[in-house]
């Protein structure tokens, strides 16, 4: 049973180690690089960092070099297949046109979000995120 034990904690990404990775981070932004390095709290250092965004069948990357990534910000955390990654459908542009559009849904969203969070506020008495009665 206790050798189990590292292997359900940050332990288990051991094996990620020197391997590209694609991070999601909390705020949707999707990140792709080398792992270098990590911690007991899932703080991650990836290298060779590409920030990429998507629109339609287009895709953007900005390039970011180093990158520190504070555990708590990662929603998601997978190894890309270096295979497959060649053989994504999507047709690679500037990011400078993508990312007018990308904001412009980031908006979009942001807007959705806060149309829904006014809704479950006064219908059903739910707090808004980041409100009173939201801290931990």
């Amino acid at each position: 049973m206790d050798t189990l034990i590292p292997f359900t904690t940050s332990g288990s990404l051991v094996d990620c180690v020197d391997r590209k990775m694609l991070v999601v981070l909390r705020d949707g932004r999707k990140l792709h690089g080398v792992l270098r390095s990590y911690d007991q709290f899932a703080n991650l250092v990836l290298e060779d960092t590409v920030e990429r965004i998507y629109h339609g069948n287009a895709f953007a990357e900005n390039w970011h070099g180093l990158f520190l990534i504070r555990g708590e910000n990662v929603v998601l955390l997978g190894e890309i297949d270096l295979d497959q990654e060649d053989e994504i459908p999507l047709q690679q542009v500037d990011y400078a046109l993508l990312e007018q559009y990308t904001k412009k849904d980031a908006e979009i969203k942001k807007r959705r979000e806060e149309i829904k969070a006014q809704v479950l506020f006064e219908e059903k008495g739910f707090c808004k995120e980041g409100g009173e009665g939201d801290g931990y």
